[in-house]
């Protein structure tokens, strides 16, 4: 075997470990999706935020301001924070019990937060219901990347990663599209919409008992047996030999670290660690969740009616799995950096574009006319196609296939934690900076795009085609930045 290619092929039970694996991103996906449209149903409004819905309806109230409520962006912010706490539990979980038992857990978290949330009745079990989805979410978040980036042969380790972020995607166009059906079920549309969140955890849920764990998470639990079994059957070749020497030997190393999160700190991890997370931060701030968790709120604003402004949500996230899929066929080929660059730069020019045009043409209370909202839609479709196929489905791979194997779950819960944290912090303060900076909000995010290109010019090595155990040596040791650490 070549350290620079599995000895595999690829047969259905594979298949079937990456699909159902994935829908840990699907549940994942369907939460971001569905927030944006329950927010913005009347009947959803009147129960729980009546102070809004009575803002909505006054005619001269800005456009920018009529959905700021601390209470309601509450409602969207508090699952992030809760999979932000979680995220380190399910670290400990994902090393302790492995990969597969830690997606068992976040589905059965995330069922009783669909069941919750459709069931209430007032705020107190509403937000409690979005804390058991941010568990399920933190656990999902944390373990899924791992499992996918453990399980892949090296030479589609990229392309088999992504399933996560295509998964979250099509979360998103169906939970707009269940909004799109469930927005004229009176009065209860919203708890359908919330109810149906099971359903992905539903099939992970089952997927957990069809899948093996992984290899390595096997043989570092003690299940060498089991460990060298589960190889053979996801790489479908009785010949893994030296892939297996590779795992013990690597797990033998790991075994030397006592305190994995104190070796964070070591030179070796802290090149991954201050990219991974970075990368977060930076993924949160393209302005990608504001447009995914708001857009049905978005479009109103910008003078779309009800069913309006879901149709559009409904096309950008069309866009959104289309441009995903993109990614899994030239990340491969194309590699990390060059895809991240490429993709500032179309995200900045749709940013500056929108907020031009509303600058200019959209007043405090009054609609874009029907051709420059056209217009608006199409340039958050190149905004969210660029994104989907570079710092969405990225910002998961590259944190999960650099770390040294001592430190990986550890680093990995770092960079999910860091991810909900600031997931939470723009669905708290998106409607409020919505309200203060209106079309400057969109120049705001530009500047950040900007900046993440040039960081990711000068600190980012690329990682393509690079073994997960050679990732300190010929990637970090390697690049001009990092190499001074070692």
């Amino acid at each position: 075997m070549s350290a620079e290619k599995n000895n595999s092929k690829l047969n259905l039970y594979v298949f079937s470990c990456w699909i159902l694996a994935a829908f840990g991103g699907l549940m994942f996906g369907y939460d971001i999706g569905i927030s944006g449209g329950v927010s913005s149903m009347d009947d959803f409004l009147i129960k729980f935020f009546p102070n809004v819905y009575e803002r909505k309806q006054h005619i001269q109230e800005s456009n920018y301001c009529k959905y700021d409520d601390q209470y309601l962006q509450l409602f969207t912010s508090s699952l992030y924070l809760a999979a932000l706490v979680a995220s380190f539990f399910a670290s400990k979980a994902a090393t302790k019990l492995g990969r597969r038992n830690t997606m068992l857990m976040a589905s059965i978290i995330f069922i009783a937060g669909a069941a919750l949330s459709a069931a209430a009745n007032n705020k107190v079990m509403l937000i409690f219901g979005r804390i058991l989805f941010g568990i399920g979410v933190g656990f999902g978040n944390e373990t899924v990347p791992l499992f996918l980036t453990e399980v892949a042969p090296i030479q589609h380790r990229g392309a088999v990663n992504i399933l996560f972020q295509l998964f979250v995607t099509i979360g998103i166009f169906i939970a707009n599209l269940v909004n799109f059906g469930t927005v004229n079920y009176h009065p209860n549309g919203w708890r359908m919409s919330l109810g149906f969140a099971a359903f992905p955890a539903g099939v992970l849920l089952i997927g957990c008992f069809v899948i093996t764990d992984t290899p390595l998470s096997l043989v570092a639990r003690g299940y060498e047996d089991q460990g060298k079994a589960a190889l053979k059957k996801i790489r479908g070749v009785s010949d893994i030999e030296a892939e297996y020497q590779e795992i013990v030997m690597s797990v033998e190393q790991a075994k030397q670290v006592k305190h994995p999160y104190r070796n964070l700190t070591k030179p070796a991890s802290i090149p991954p660690l201050v990219i991974s997370i970075l990368i977060q931060v930076f993924q949160q701030f393209t302005g990608i969740n504001a447009i995914m968790f708001y857009a049905p709120v978005l479009f109103q604003t910008m003078g779309f009616k009800s069913n309006g402004s879901l149709l559009s949500s409904l096309i950008t996230g069309l866009t959104n799995v289309a441009a995903t899929c993109v990614a899994i066929c030239v990340v491969d080929k194309v590699g990390r950096k060059k895809l991240l660059l490429q993709a500032c730069c179309q995200m900045l020019i749709s940013q500056v574009a929108i907020g031009v045009i509303l600058a200019k043409s959209l007043t405090a209370t009054g609609t874009l006319d029907r051709k420059l909202a056209a217009v608006v839609v199409l340039l958050v479709c190149t905004f969210v196609m660029a994104f989907a196929w570079s710092w969405g489905p990225l910002g998961w791979l590259i944190p999960s296939e650099t770390f040294p194997l001592e430190t990986r779950t550890a680093g990995f819960a770092f960079a999910v934690s860091t991810n909900m944290l600031f997931t939470a912090a723009i669905a708290q303060a998106f409607l409020t900076i919505l309200c203060t900076m209106q079309a400057y909000t969109f120049f705001f995010f530009s500047a950040w795009i900007a900046f993440m290109g040039i960081c990711a010019i000068f600190f980012l090595p690329e990682t393509k085609g690079i073994p997960i155990d050679a990732m300190v040596e010929r990637a970090w040791m390697q690049h001009p930045v990092w190499k001074k650490l070692f």
